[in-house]
């Protein structure tokens, strides 16, 4: 994971509460409009982020789908959690300095 301040935001969200982990997690957030940011895994499937490209164009237009440069592996370990391929940011704030420092790699 090259950027720390992006992993330790991710970190901050999860323990506030404001992420959803996981494939339902994730899906949930995207169909009831709470997701304001979309994270898949680099090693994530194309399935998978075909999956969550359509429901976020479906259901959530304003969420934001990003392919990270992090593993899943590197997800889970940002987290505190087990490796994941996806998870949404369910907090404005939180998505947006996230992205920022995504942007910088």
């Amino acid at each position: 994971m090259t950027d720390n301040k992006a992993s330790g935001l991710l970190g901050i969200a999860r323990r506030a509460g404001c992420l959803s982990v996981g494939h339902d997690a994730a899906l949930g957030a995207i169909q009831n409009g709470s997701a304001c940011l979309c994270l898949l895994a680099s090693d994530a499937s194309v399935r998978l982020g075909g999956e969550m490209e359509r429901a976020t164009a479906r259901f959530s237009p304003n969420t934001t789908l990003r392919r990270s440069a992090w593993t899943m592996q590197e997800l889970g370990k940002a987290i505190g959690a087990k490796p994941t391929a996806v998870l949404t940011v369910n907090d404005a704030g939180f998505a947006a300095s996230i992205q920022d420092h995504i942007g910088r790699e």
